[in-house]
């Protein structure tokens, strides 16, 4: 399969957050706080001109990281028919690279517990204590230095 991988914009990843994130949850769910400001990206995969992935990422400082400036990936999802063929990799590798690019020196992600051995992959590192995000479920605090 050929991948393309563009940036986007926040509504367009909202059809895909909605099948893989928020199921039986309502559309609105899938809007998150910074998805407007220009500091944001979106990126989305294709195939067949077809979305099948995307992943944004927000401008956003965290209180366990030492560094002022910091990027949080979130909204990280691929079709359930497309996973396994490395799209979700795709996506986070690009995002490094933008990342790194504009001299962020760290990002950083909540990632659901069933995500945990594909950051761990992807040389993430992890943080702390399991903690619960309501109507979500239990996360893990990651973060990775770019620079």
């Amino acid at each position: 399969m050929d991948f393309i991988i563009e940036e986007i914009q926040a509504k367009t990843t909202h059809v895909i957050r909605h099948a893989v994130l928020r199921k039986g949850q309502p559309i609105e769910t899938c809007v998150f706080e910074g998805d407007e400001k220009t500091s944001s990206i979106h990126l989305g995969v294709f195939t067949n001109k077809k979305l099948i992935g995307v992943l944004s990422a927000y401008e956003r400082k965290h209180t366990n990281l030492k560094e002022s400036l910091a990027y949080q990936v979130r909204g990280v999802a691929v079709l359930e028919a497309f996973r396994g063929h490395g799209v979700g990799r795709l996506l986070m590798r690009r995002i490094e690279d933008v990342l790194s690019e504009k001299g962020v020196p760290v990002i950083w992600l909540n990632a659901r517990i069933l995500a945990v051995p594909f950051y761990e992959k992807l040389d993430y590192a992890i943080l702390g204590e399991p903690f619960d995000i309501p109507l979500i479920g239990q996360h893990y605090f990651y973060y990775k230095h770019l620079q």
